[in-house]
């Protein structure tokens, strides 16, 4: 329901401090010394290869004292609950994430338990996750388990580009994906609350706005770039809008139906090979058809993700054979009493979200059969 408790505030929250750019990893500690100097660095055994050992070799030359944790896989109440054992047990004065979204996720939880502040060092610009108040749980089988709410939002951001670079552009990608639904839920949520309680700021409206017009100005370009590993100010400004901009926008704009689809699509086992942002991207065209946009701007939106190899199909999402019956599921999952489906000011119901995800899919069929689009 939009606006139950009729606030009439408005409110706006952010990170302490947001830092971007190359080899921004070599100065963490300038950043990081506030902090504390015995933190609980959290991150996967391939983050470690990748960034973690020059991370904390860089820490070190300024006397931190660090204890790595190697981070299970899974943003789940049971790896919070086992993280966060061991930062008590070893007094640790902070937390770092240092990873994809669900390291941070599991990061920001734990430092909550903890009563600590926390670090987020970004090694891809995957997610809109390392700016806001809120964790996203999964249980250990992969499906959506529940949004975990914060006081305050991490102390400081760091984004190391060149680190950034050497991902995958896959990440890039869904992390596009993420944030090209930011605008598109945000301004159908006006009239809603946003994650910190209050309305729309004139500023975050205008952040969604900004977000989206770096994605269509440069996502290609920093999609191929990223392909080279190459740092250009089109990488830069698309890792921004993925990253700052999306995590403002969404935080203190408002997410809707393509969150909430992307969290009922959880419920499909074979989508739990696709990152957060691809399913999102596929949320966001839903969205689109719940809203009734002309087709002129649905293909806007499919051309754009078609551009960065994001799935508008349910055959580019890789389950081409999905029954009406798992759609339908996906669909009540949705449309549960606590999703943010219900920040839409329209009718909504279990057979109209079933529909639009279906028609989502013919709408990208349709697209790719008038275009004559092929992947690279």
């Amino acid at each position: 329901m939009v606006n139950p408790n009729k606030v009439t505030e408005r409110l706006f929250q952010s990170p302490s401090k947001y830092i971007q750019g190359p080899y921004a990893i070599h100065n963490a500690a300038k950043y990081l010394g506030k902090l504390g100097k015995t933190p609980l660095l959290i991150c996967d055994e391939i983050v470690w290869r990748i960034a973690g050992e020059e991370l904390v070799g860089a820490l070190e030359k300024s006397d931190f004292k660090i204890h790595r944790i190697v981070f299970g896989g899974e943003a789940s109440r049971e790896e919070v609950d086992r993280i966060a054992q061991i930062g008590r047990d070893k007094s640790s004065d902070f937390v770092i994430a240092l990873g994809g979204g669900k390291t941070i996720d599991t990061a920001k939880t734990v430092a909550d338990g903890l009563a600590l502040q926390v670090a987020i060092l970004p090694t891809t610009a995957s997610t809109d996750a390392p700016c806001s108040a809120l964790s996203v749980l999964y249980r250990p089988s992969g499906e959506f388990h529940c949004y975990t709410f914060f006081d305050k939002n991490p102390s400081v951001v760091l984004v190391d580009t060149t680190v950034v670079s050497k991902a995958p552009a896959r990440f890039l990608a869904a992390g596009m994906g993420d944030a090209i639904a930011t605008n598109v839920e945000a301004r159908r949520c006006k009239n809603s609350t946003n994650f910190g309680g209050g309305l729309q700021t004139e500023v975050s409206s205008a952040i969604c706005e900004k977000c989206e017009e770096i994605l269509f100005k440069y996502g290609k370009q920093a999609y191929e770039a990223n392909k080279a590993h190459a740092v250009t100010p089109a990488l830069e400004a698309v890792v921004e809008a993925n990253t700052l901009l999306s995590g403002l926008g969404f935080e203190s704009g408002g997410l809707a139906a393509a969150h909430a689809i992307h969290n009922g699509m959880t419920a499909i086992e074979e989508l739990h090979g696709l990152l957060h942002g691809e399913k999102v991207a596929f949320g966001t065209i839903c969205q689109l058809v719940l809203d009734g946009v002309p087709t002129s701007e649905l293909d806007r939106y499919i051309e754009f993700m078609l551009s960065v190899d994001l799935p508008v199909t349910f055959e580019l999402l890789g389950i081409p054979h999905v029954k009406d019956e798992e759609l339908r599921r996906v669909a009540e999952l949705s449309c549960a009493e606590s999703e943010t489906i219900w920040n839409l000011d329209l009718v909504i119901n279990v057979d109209f979200v079933f529909g639009a995800i279906k028609a989502a899919d013919a709408a990208g069929r349709d697209y790719i059969r008038r275009t004559g689009w092929k992947k690279n």
